[in-house]
């Protein structure tokens, strides 16, 4: 039977140095499936510069775990084969693991090196602002504790094009480009030139490198056994690099291997372009719909225009939409987090819709209480809802710019399927919504359970379906009312 797909982040900025994070993964893969899960994106798994890293202040890629390396053997996860168990357990579950892959950038490095730089402005990175000079820069990556072990390769100063760190002068207020190197004129335009984002800034062009690259990543799927690739700052990366590399992979392995990009941008327009760029060689996650939801929300958009110039209207498939993730959560550089009275609208927004796939964010699921950040109320019943009944046919319906609907009118698949959503981000309301003729008689209830009244199908298929103010409304049959408890 087909199911619609759906990923679940399964991890946030803040949660605790305890080293039992695959423990609690492994723990929680039966009841993610009978929850309807079917990916799950887990953090990055390789040492970073210290125990606390939360993976993208990446130090060694071939260590999981494995090695005493930065002060510890264990990342902030756990061990390498308590990883390799973790995604055992989500295969046994029928759930697909995405792997988060940082490849931009080096941090931490095991030996510094003197290399002439010119400096260039952070603001504009098109902007030289100081002549030639000698910079001390950890540059050298040996990996000691690893030994050579998977790979003898080792990184220097040839294998970067630069960094925002002299350790001579204790400089960090320009960025140093070192001689002979150029910033790689295929990547997003903000600041002049977005190459360069953090720690040491790796060449795409070194053909050493784009041959460590392709062999580590062979070498990660096969150890490891993932099922794809989140793939991070892609808009930071050579646009041809992704290209390339997935094309190799795919072609070494024989058959097709999903990744979804993070492009950064709330820019439609750049979101399409990078995906010509890389010949539609992976999705992107939707940040044009999130910063729809975010500003819809904080009453700066109108309901009604949710969905204009975003991914998932331009490109449904190939977007990957979301709420929230880490990096909008608060205390983050790209703090937008939604507010808590959207998020059951937004969620049935992803959830509930044919287009795209949707992405639901751990601390959405379970909450955060690090930061008093509530569960979202009857996600995971939407959740169930987009699993068993959100199928057949979709037809929009609109109530002015405040309220939207849409029907899914079922198929023959799925038992009990089809469903009337209705949202508000103001006053209370109905749509009058046609279900279609074959629905006629039958009587539909609110499967989130905001608005008390059932509502009859007419003899023409249509329904009156109602939401209560800055509120959604899931209308469901009976049948379909009785699947709903959530086991956490």
């Amino acid at each position: 039977m087909n199911t619609n797909e759906t990923m679940m982040q399964y991890f946030e900025w803040y949660l605790p140095n305890d080293g039992f994070w695959w423990k609690r993964c492994s723990a929680k893969a039966e009841n993610l499936r009978d929850l309807g899960i079917t990916q799950v994106w887990l953090p990055p798994a390789y040492k970073g510069t210290c125990q606390e890293d939360v993976g993208y202040g990446v130090y060694d890629l071939y260590d999981l775990g494995e090695f005493d390396q930065k002060g510890t053997v264990r990342t902030k996860y756990g061990t390498k084969d308590e990883y390799l168990e973790a995604i055992r357990a989500f295969h046994d579950a029928g759930i697909q693991v995405f792997a988060d892959i940082v490849l931009n950038h080096r941090m931490g490095g095991d030996a510094t090196e003197e290399v002439t730089a010119v400096a260039d402005s952070p603001e504009n990175r098109n902007q030289q602002v100081a002549g030639e000079r000698k910079v001390q820069v950890w540059s050298r990556f040996t990996f000691p504790g690893r030994h050579g072990k998977y790979s003898r390769f080792t990184w220097n100063h040839t294998h970067f094009t630069g960094t925002d760190w002299d350790e001579k002068s204790r400089a960090s207020d320009v960025i140093f480009r070192f001689t002979g190197k150029h910033w790689d004129p295929d990547v997003d335009p903000e600041k002049g030139n977005f190459d360069y984002l953090m720690g040491m800034n790796v060449d795409m062009d070194n053909p050493e490198v784009v041959s460590e690259m392709q062999r580590w990543l062979k070498w990660y799927i096969r150890e490891t056994g993932v099922d794809g690739l989140r793939l991070d700052a892609v808009k930071h990366i050579s646009f041809p690099f992704y290209r390339a590399l997935l094309s190799e992979i795919r072609t070494s392995m024989g058959r097709a291997f999903p990744a979804v990009g993070e492009y950064w941008s709330g820019d439609v327009e750049r979101l399409q372009y990078y995906l010509h760029m890389v010949d539609d060689e992976m999705s992107l996650f939707d940040v044009a719909l999130h910063y729809n939801f975010f500003n819809v929300a904080r009453g700066n958009m109108a309901l009604g225009h949710v969905f204009d110039n975003t991914l998932v209207q331009r490109r449904p498939d190939r977007a990957v939409t979301f709420v929230d993730n880490h990096d909008t959560q608060h205390g983050q550089s790209l703090q937008s987090f939604v507010e808590d009275w959207f998020k059951p609208l937004a969620y049935a927004m992803i959830l509930l819709r044919q287009e795209g796939v949707p992405c639901v964010f751990y601390s959405d699921y379970y909450g955060n209480p690090a930061q008093g950040m509530p569960m979202v109320p009857n996600l995971g019943k939407l959740i169930k809802l987009r699993a068993r009944y959100a199928y057949g046919e979709q037809v929009d319906w609109r109530g002015g710019d405040h309220m939207i609907g849409w029907v899914r009118r079922g198929d023959a698949e799925h038992r009990e399927s089809g469903m009337a959503v209705v949202l508000s981000d103001g006053e209370p309301g109905s749509l009058r919504m046609e279900m279609g003729a074959e629905h006629a008689g039958e009587t539909f209830y609110d499967a989130l359970g905001n608005c008390p009244e059932p509502v009859l199908i007419d003899a023409e298929g249509f329904g009156e379906f109602q939401t209560a103010g800055r509120s959604a409304s899931v209308w469901v049959r009976s049948g379909a009312l009785e699947d709903l408890v959530v086991n956490e």
